[in-house]
Formats: structure tokens, sequence, C-alpha cells
């Protein structure tokens, strides 16, 4: 049975609904109904807000990828045990965010047509990550640091959706945090 949507409501509780049904089912998983299933209305709404399987699913990466950086202290890198914490968090309170992104990742290697949506993914995380360690005092060549860090993150969450333990993730990111550190910390020597 549908409920009634708010205004305005409808089409973020239709991207969130997508995002769950690919994390849980897959792509091959993912129909008009089965989202307006899970997101409790009529399949019509799907269809009337994005029109096309491929505008919801830019749509709903586009959503995973914004509340994902939200939530995962990207944003503001903060102490270590902060950033460790809240990245940790993140993956393990909403891992389909993560799930779901993985799913397009691949699915753009098959499908051209979601290249460009993933190149977006990508640069956006990069934007993100060179923008928070050059206010954290990284210098040099920050945008080469940013992306061994994101490259790094992209790793350690990926291992994290397959099931690596937690506690070797808790110390990898402290290592890499320490890295971080230490790329903003002056030469003495020179």
């Amino acid at each position: 049975m549908s409920r009634k949507v708010a205004y305005g409501e409808g089409r973020d509780l239709l991207v969130a609904a997508t995002v769950q049904v690919v994390a849980d089912k897959g792509l091959r998983g993912l129909t008009f109904r089965a989202v307006a299933d899970l997101a409790g209305v009529n399949n019509s709404l799907v269809a009337h807000h994005f029109g096309t399987r491929e505008a919801l699913l830019a749509a709903a990466l586009e959503w995973a990828v914004e509340r994902s950086i939200e939530t995962t202290g990207l944003l503001a890198l903060g102490s270590g045990d902060a950033f460790v914490d809240s990245l940790l968090a993140s993956i393990t309170d909403q891992p389909e965010l993560q799930a779901f992104q993985y799913e397009m990742i691949l699915e753009a290697r098959r499908n051209p047509l979601f290249r460009p949506d993933v190149e977006r993914l990508y640069d956006r995380y990069q934007h993100v990550v060179e923008q928070s360690l050059a206010e954290a005092g990284v210098t040099g060549d920050v945008a080469a640091t940013a992306r061994r860090v994101f490259a790094t993150l992209d790793g350690l969450v990926l291992q994290y959706i397959a099931g690596v333990d937690t506690d070797g993730l808790r110390r990898a990111l402290h290592d890499l945090w320490s890295s971080v550190q230490a790329a903003t910390r002056p030469n003495v020597g020179a």
C-alpha cells in the first residue's frame, strides 16, 4: 500500500530507496516496483520523477556520494581519532552508501553510459579530499597527496564492504592519518 508523501520529499525518498535496493540486490534487482515498494509509494512516482532507470541511478549516485562525504568527515579532517572514528562510523552505520557506489563503479566498466557519472564521483571525492588536506595544512603537491589519500580510503572502504575486520581497517586509517600529519609538518632540515 502506498503512503502519502509530502511535497518535495518524494525524490529523496526514491533515491534513498534506490541506493538500498541496489546495495541489497545489485543492479539486477533494481526495478521501479522494487524502489517504490521499499519507499512505500506508488511505482508511477518513480517514473514521474526520473523517467528512466539510468536517470534514477545517476541521481542516486550523486545523492550517495554527497551523503557519504557529509557523513565520513572528509570535509573537515579534525584530529586523527575523530577522523578515524567518523569514517568508520559512516561505513559501518551506512554500508549501503558505499556498496551502491561500488556497484555503480563496476557497472560503468560494463556500460559506458555510466562512465561520466563515475568520473564525476571520483572528481568530487578528489576535490573534497584535496580541499580538506589544504585546509589541514598539507603542503607540496596537494593534488597528488589527495589522490593517494583517497585511493587508500577507497581501497579500505572496499575491504570493509568485502568483510575485512574493522580493527585492521582502524589501524590502517590511523597509519594513513599519520602520513597526512607528516605532510603538514615543515621540513626541519630543508
